[in-house]
């Protein structure tokens, strides 16, 4: 008798452990069809994006121009001043205005920083493919975020970043992040989702840290598959 219940609790918890696994694929396989179809999203390879940036009181223009997988580059105006941010091939540099602590010449980008901008070459984000990019994703539970219902997902990426995913049970689409921000846990919460080319894009991001305060991003135009001059993404020298 005992052999026969350790059997039969061993068959259950392989069925309970199969199971729990089926679910976070169904979870983002239904993720990745609400933001368009995997086909969609690989049909994508440029994706060009204007911002405002609301901080401190400011309201600040923002232009990200990203080659998928490959190179970004943002570009921000403030009073005057402009704040450039650059990934190419792995590599970074930026130009901070001296109102920014910096010389207003190009300058690398610090590794810190460098690893954080890594993500952005991918707009879809890391449940998309997970195993492919050699992510692991695990399901935390169900629970509740801003009176709505969600999924918890705890993805951890191949440079073992660990970041949390919240996704609304009922869209199936990514409404918090919770990551690291140098040092810092951040959230960051996105809305408004609209189609481009048939694939979903988020067009309101608010940011938010014990570092930085509180950053909201309303997007005003994206466009995608546009051809993007790579002489963009190049440090300029002297």
């Amino acid at each position: 008798m005992k052999t026969n219940k350790l059997i039969w609790t061993m068959a259950v918890a392989l069925v309970s452990a199969a199971s729990y696994a089926q679910t976070v694929d169904e979870i983002v396989d239904k993720h990745v069809a609400a933001l368009g179809g995997l086909d969609k999203i690989k049909a994508i390879n440029t994706v060009v994006t204007d911002r405002s940036l609301a901080v401190q009181g400011m309201e600040i223009p923002n232009k990200t121009t990203l080659v998928v997988g490959k190179s970004v580059r943002n570009e921000s105006t403030v009073m005057g001043n402009t704040m450039v941010q650059v990934v190419d091939n792995g590599q970074g540099w930026m130009i901070r205005p001296t109102m920014m602590g910096g010389t207003g010449e190009p300058e690398d980008m610090p590794a810190d920083q460098l690893k954080q901008q890594l993500s952005s070459l991918d707009p879809f984000g890391g449940l998309v493919s997970y195993k492919e990019k050699g992510n692991k994703v695990e399901l935390v539970g169900k629970e509740q975020v801003d009176k709505k219902d969600v999924f918890h997902l705890k993805l951890t990426t191949s440079d073992g970043q660990v970041i949390d995913e919240f996704v609304d049970a009922a869209t199936y689409l990514v409404t918090k992040v919770k990551v690291s921000m140098n040092g810092n846990e951040g959230e960051i919460d996105l809305s408004d989702y609209k189609e481009v080319d048939g694939v979903k894009f988020a067009n309101t991001m608010e940011i938010s840290n014990a570092q930085m305060g509180t950053m909201s991003f309303i997007t005003n135009k994206i466009t995608v598959n546009t051809p993007v001059d790579p002489a963009i993404f190049k440090k300029p020298t002297k």
